[in-house]
């Protein structure tokens, strides 16, 4: 275990994250030829979508040896669309590479999947890509990340020579040069340190050393004493530094020109966890709730983590796990805590991007996939029959955006389901639904981008054609004042009996991205224990559906103030009932408004196109947050706008900028939508 790395590579969109892959695998012995984006022969880039877009969408996983330790390398996407596909990376990761790229630096998408990392504690070491870049800048993105992560970012390289003249690195630990003396990049060549830069790595060295030694307090007062550090000791304080997350190690290199790449994967061997590194995670008993600690140990009970699903056209339903504890066997019969379902082992196999290795086990610390399980899902848990246990699950982003769309032929219809709740099941957040005003299938996704591809895989994957509507955003709904008192009352005569139930609630405005938040404070008498369950549960449920529009209620807090029940005539299902009727009520009389998607933006764009882009941006209510200078004469532009108003936006940012311009953008919060425009909304909706 102690040989084992499970490694993500995670960057913006085009940080060079695929390229990098492919450098690796080749020089693992993995691949015998360098694959490419450009020309669509990346082996982690295996989908046709992938290849025809030059981008990656799905996390591809591929196992490869380096210095004697089993690397399990994950390349995850860039673009924002296929977010859930990084976060169910990170969760089952114990290290991270973090590209960026050496002209832009840290870009939007960079600072969200760094805060993901942060989330899930994710130790990282960082590489500088594309240094033979015009207005590559290796000390600016050095500011970028202690500035904008607040990253305390560590060079362990100088680059030698700027932009075109990118020849190769400076190790400051060792005091070497490095260069790269074939094509391919497979020889190194060290030797010492040139002279013109002797005064600008020693420099460096000693604020590296001064970095590494306050995290470590015999080091540090061996430093203070004046003695000499010895570099195994360094390498060592700077690992435990890095597993803590209180350093990050930074290299820097040109993949797409195979320099730098071969010291990364030392980085990962040197100063990335190893499962056991990373030590027990804890779970908890499904029947009472108890803490239950795992170990990193193949002789504990099973715990396993399911973190994707595929649906495989010739080899069926494919489930990836991360193993915690134990060993996963061909035959083994494991429980699935959460459907309360067992399940026999059948196949097992090592995934290489699009290919697969059957094997007959899967150890503790290691990641492999199942085959065949009918009842697991994303963020299930698996473990031994006599030792349940259920581990954190994973959870994703709400989708913002949706799409009508039917069969173009009618036989279509009953494939078209199926297909997508394949696609539900393989993506959580694509989710699928029906429209209670026109009756028509809904998929919902994160962007037009997003969209774009599912359709694309309904008709390639599943071969069913399909017309679409145009994208609409998904809106919320909340309120807008307090609700002090609201009662719901189910009293009715069916099936031979009575049933009744009174509960009385209070609403409030609730804090954005807080969802709805359930308080009881009756005092046990009014309303009986057994019964808060249903109570919830009938609240939950009817917030699934609002008043203004249908659309999911979020952001409210509802407080249990009394209720009444009979003791032969009350039921879970009447305090459910009479719990919905009363939320309804009090979205009523809450002054219910829309919530909107918002998203960051951040523009590029030439300089003397600045102020028609702005003018551009006002004009689609973006709130512009402030403007920088780039390199190369460009303007950043950030702000924050409603996902409703970037509709076409691409098009018109290229005519405006004689196709030089460029933007990011990601969801950031529901905030509620101005009286105006939620009248014209609810116009269109209705």
């Amino acid at each position: 275990m102690q040989h084992v790395r499970n490694i993500g590579i995670i960057a913006h969109i085009d940080a060079g994250k695929t390229t990098t892959t492919e450098r690796m695998l080749y020089y693992m012995g993995r691949t015998h030829r360098m694959g490419s984006v450009d020309t669509g022969t990346a082996v982690t880039d295996w989908m046709p979508q992938e290849r025809e877009r030059g981008i990656t969408i799905v996390s591809a996983a591929i196992t490869a040896v380096w210095r004697g330790e089993q690397i399990n390398l994950i390349d995850t996407p860039g673009h924002i669309d296929f977010t859930a596909e990084v976060q169910r990376v990170m969760r089952v990761l114990d290290g991270g590479i973090v590209v960026f790229d050496a002209v832009h630096g840290v870009e939007p998408q960079s600072e969200t999947v760094w805060r993901q990392a942060d989330y899930y504690r994710v130790p990282r070491i960082c590489f500088v890509n594309k240094m033979d870049r015009i207005g590559a800048d290796f000390a600016r993105v050095l500011g970028m990340m202690r500035e904008r992560l607040g990253a305390n970012a560590v060079a362990l390289q100088l680059p030698i020579g700027t932009e075109a003249g990118f020849e190769g690195v400076i190790d400051v630990l060792t005091m070497q040069s490095i260069r790269w003396a074939d094509e391919l990049g497979a020889r190194r060549d060290v030797q010492p340190i040139p002279e013109d830069y002797r005064a600008a790595a020693e420099q460096v060295r000693t604020e590296i050393l001064e970095r590494i030694v306050e995290t470590d307090d015999r080091l540090l007062d061996q430093y203070l004493e004046g003695r000499a550090l010895d570099l195994g000791e360094i390498k060592a304080a700077l690992r435990r530094a890095t597993l803590e997350s209180r350093l990050f190690p930074v290299y820097c290199g040109a993949a797409l020109r195979n320099k730098g790449v071969q010291p990364v994967l030392d980085g990962v061997v040197d100063y990335l966890p190893s499962p056991y590194d990373v030590g027990a995670v804890q779970g908890k008993d499904p029947r009472t709730g108890a803490d239950i600690v795992c170990p990193p140990d193949e002789q504990a009970p099973l715990a396993a983590l399911a973190f994707k699903i595929v649906t495989d056209p010739y080899v069926g339903r494919l489930a990836y796990l991360r193993v915690y504890s134990g060993a996963l066997h061909i035959g083994d019969l494991v429980l699935n805590p959460i459907r309360d379902r067992r399940e026999r082992v059948g196949r097992l196999v090592r995934i290489y991007a699009d290919r697969r290795e059957e094997i007959e086990r899967i150890g503790a610390g290691d990641i492999a996939a199942v085959l065949g399980m009918k009842s697991v899902f994303t963020g299930d848990t698996l473990c031994a029959t006599d030792a349940p246990v259920v581990l954190e699950s994973i959870a994703f982003p709400e989708p913002v955006i949706n799409l009508a769309l039917e069969p173009k032929a009618t036989v279509d219809e009953e494939r078209l389901l199926q297909a997508l709740r394949s696609l539900a099941e393989e993506d959580p957040t694509c989710r699928v639904g029906i429209d209670e005003n026109t009756g028509q299938t809904l998929l919902s996704g994160m962007g037009e981008l997003h969209l774009e591809v599912l359709v694309d895989r309904l008709y390639r994957d599943y071969g069913v054609a399909v017309r679409t509507g145009k994208p609409r955003v998904t809106y919320k709904e909340t309120i807008t004042r307090p609700v002090a008192r609201v009662e719901g009352l189910f009293d009715r005569h069916a099936g031979g009996r009575s049933h009744f139930a009174q509960v009385v609630l209070a609403l409030a405005p609730g804090e954005r991205g807080a969802g709805i938040q359930f308080r009881d404070e009756t005092d046990g008498a009014s309303v009986p224990p057994m019964y808060l369950p249903s109570v919830e549960k009938g609240i939950r449920n009817a917030a699934e559906s609002g008043f203004l529009a249908g659309n999911k209620v979020d952001d409210i807090v509802v407080t249990l103030k009394a209720g009444t029940y009979h003791e032969l005539d009350s039921s879970e299902q009447a305090f459910y009932n009479a719990a919905a009727l009363a939320f309804r009520e009090g979205l009523r009389q809450g002054g219910a408004v829309l919530l909107e998607p918002m998203c960051r933006l951040e523009v590029l764009v030439p300089e003397e196109f600045t102020g028609e882009t702005l003018g551009q941006l006002v004009a689609r209510r973006c709130d512009i947050l402030g403007t920088a200078p780039g390199p190369g004469g460009i303007q950043v532009i950030r702000g924050m706008v409603p996902l409703s108003e970037m509709f076409g936006y691409a098009t018109e940012l290229r005519s405006a900028t004689h196709g030089r311009g460029s933007f990011t953008m990601e969801f950031d919060h529901f905030a509620a939508l101005p009286r105006e425009q939620m009248e014209r909304v609810l116009k269109g909706l209705w």
